[in-house]
């Protein structure tokens, strides 16, 4: 598909292009600025965020309901997080995610909810509610140094985390469903790709005829293509996205390289999801620079894009690494290398909290330039 160019005010802008930023609430790094804060503060800040999304015209906000098997929204299977209230379980007095799908339509923005499938608690000393995955089903949850994971392995744990996306589709009128790079947990060492899961893999790994990596990535395979399709087959019009690392495998594209292997210890094979089309736009986290010669964004986007099968890529980009070394021009020049070329445009800033202090001047830059005028979300 040929994207369409038009000149408005003397800008060649695109007539459709997915800006989007994702507003984080793990750890409270973008919304809300600490746990705790009264409903109205909440609302307000969310307002803010909205109003200053619409000003610089961008038309997508990946707000993160599900940070570690809790829910900034009104659920009967999880627990509301302790990052809206201080303490999980608790209410903060109204529903987050109706309030922000209320308040980013009333802005023409777009609203996908930002899940993490398989992270069970940020803290594994942390104080959990008695309807949290842990407590209900601890023969699912493994922990990884300070951390606490839902086991892919397991088909039943897969099966739930597919329900409660389900169940968010069913009842709110969002418009995206999103996860991003964790699926087997980061490795806690460089080089190292062990998880406990032994249990799971006496059970329905050994069986299988795979390898063991090989049955962890089928894992991740399936629970990717039956997000999908249950995504879609509950309401058809929701997008699903989704976010890996940058660098699929060390040395690929040649010139790249990478400490961490994604495919080799997150067991994460995007380049599969998209070409398998389980996905309707890949968000690959292409944080580095244009000009170096190895990690190079131009290069890895191309790269991105040769694999895509006219599925949409939409790069996110590292607006928050503005500094010394990183001038704002750096962001404006990678938006204009994502409007290269027949794919249709799109990129989302990581994250919020850098326009929303406009960090080393981009949000003016972003207003002067790239987002003069305003594009519809992606075609």
């Amino acid at each position: 598909m040929v994207v369409a160019l038009c000149v408005w005010s003397g800008n060649a802008t695109v007539q459709a292009e997915f800006r989007g930023a994702w507003v984080a609430s793990v750890h409270n790094i973008d919304w809300p600025s600490k746990p705790g804060l009264p409903a109205a503060t909440q609302q307000a800040q969310l307002r803010a965020i909205l109003d200053r999304a619409a000003e610089l015209k961008l038309n997508a906000i990946l707000l993160q309901v599900r940070p570690a098997s809790d829910a900034l929204y009104q659920s009967s299977k999880e627990p509301w997080s302790q990052f809206l209230s201080g303490r999980q379980g608790v209410s903060p007095g109204y529903d987050p995610l109706e309030f922000a799908i209320r308040e980013a339509h009333a802005r023409g923005i777009e609203l996908h909810v930002w899940l993490n499938p398989f992270r069970a608690a940020t803290s594994a000393g942390a104080s959990l509610a008695p309807n949290h995955v842990a407590k209900k089903h601890p023969e699912w949850v493994r922990r990884v140094g300070n951390q606490l994971w839902v086991d892919p392995g397991e088909p039943a744990a897969r099966a739930y985390v597919l329900e409660v996306i389900a169940d968010i589709v069913r009842r709110y009128d969002i418009d995206g469903v999103h996860i991003d790079d964790y699926f087997y947990p980061y490795p806690l060492k460089p080089g190292q790709a062990t998880f406990p899961d032994d249990a799971s893999w006496e059970r329905h790994g050994a069986k299988s005829g795979l390898s063991r990596p090989d049955w962890r990535r089928e894992n991740i395979n399936d629970f990717v293509r039956s997000m999908y399709r249950t995504v879609k087959g509950t309401k058809s019009r929701v997008r699903v996205g989704i976010s890996p690392f940058g660098i699929w495998r060390p040395g690929v594209p040649a010139t790249t390289e990478a400490q961490l292997d994604a495919y080799g210890q997150l067991f994460a094979d995007s380049r599969k999801w998209l070409a398998e089309g389980w996905c309707d736009y890949l968000a690959p986290q292409l944080y580095w620079g244009i000009r170096p010669a190895k990690q190079s964004f131009p290069v890895l986007l191309d790269w991105w894009r040769a694999q895509s099968r006219g599925k949409d890529v939409w790069p996110g980009i590292a607006t928050d690494r503005i500094g010394a070394a990183r001038p704002a021009q750096e962001i404006v020049d990678q938006i204009a290398l994502t409007r290269r070329g027949t794919n249709s445009p799109g990129h989302i800033h990581w994250s919020m909290k850098s326009l929303m202090r406009n960090q080393g001047g981009v949000a003016d830059l972003l207003r002067a330039g790239p987002y003069a005028e305003a594009a519809k979300p992606g075609r």
